[in-house]
C-alpha cells in the first residue's frame, strides 16, 4: 500500500534540452490561500529557473571570461614577470 500526500508542481521546460529536459517546483500549500494564479505560478518558476541558469545579462562576469582572454591575460602576466626579474 502507498501512503501519501497530494502535492502542487508546476513542471517548466528546458529551452535547452543538452543536460535538462524539465524543472519541477513544488508549489507551497499556503501559496494557493493567497490568491496567487497559475500564471502567476508558472511566470516566477520560469524567473527562478532562469536565475539559476544564468539567464539573458547574467553571461558576462570576470568569472566567465572566454578562455582566449584567460590566456592571454596569463601570457601577459608571466611577460610582466619576467620582464621584471630580469631588469631587477
Amino acid at each position: 500500500m502507498v501512503k501519501g500526500i497530494s502535492r502542487r508542481v508546476v513542471v517548466v521546460d528546458s529551452p535547452d534540452r543538452r543536460y535538462f529536459e524539465q524543472a519541477i517546483f513544488i508549489v507551497r500549500n499556503d501559496a494557493a490561500g493567497e490568491g496567487v494564479t497559475s500564471r502567476e505560478l508558472v511566470e516566477e518558476a520560469r524567473r527562478v529557473a532562469q536565475a539559476y541558469t544564468g539567464g539573458p545579462g547574467l553571461r558576462r562576469r570576470l568569472g566567465e571570461m572566454p578562455p582566449a582572454l584567460w590566456s592571454l591575460t596569463g601570457a601577459g602576466a608571466c611577460g610582466l614577470v619576467w620582464l621584471l626579474a630580469t631588469v631587477l
